[in-house]
């Protein structure tokens, strides 16, 4: 028989939205698109990929901001503006954005991805592999 999933903890800046996610990231990865820049206003995003029902708002669900559909956009907190999560592969997976956690995910980063658009500002001091795109199919 197996343990059930460790669940974790994130939150927006402001409080105001709360969620819970099971530890059973698929990947994670750091996006260096410009998008992803833009949109968290840093240069790259580190984000982990899961089942989208493996989610679930706490707190604050009537408070989120919409960019895009809801099947396929990106989720923030209507208050602080935080960056919480998108809705990606067709409405079935989300990709949390990192720095939202409360809690430690036991999955790391593990590649750049976008590389070929990242900011010239920024220097890529780690050894995870580098990808001009996506990363390759495995």
């Amino acid at each position: 028989m197996t343990e059930p999933a460790r669940t974790l903890a994130g939150r927006c800046l402001c409080g105001a939205v709360h969620y819970t996610v099971a530890d059973e990231f698929t990947y994670a990865l750091n996006c260096h698109c410009a998008d992803c820049r833009r949109a968290t206003g840093s240069a790259f995003k580190p984000f982990a990929g899961i089942e989208r029902h493996k989610l679930a708002l706490t707190e604050g669900g009537d408070q989120l901001l919409i960019h895009g559909k809801p099947d396929a956009g990106d989720i923030h907190c209507g208050t602080c503006g935080s960056f919480l999560y998108s809705v990606v592969r067709d409405g079935l997976f989300v990709h949390v954005t990192l720095g939202t956690l409360v809690d430690d995910p036991s999955i790391r980063p593990s590649a750049h991805i976008f590389v070929g658009s990242k900011a010239p500002w920024f220097a890529i001091n780690d050894d995870l592999p580098q990808h001009q795109g996506h990363a390759d199919a495995g």
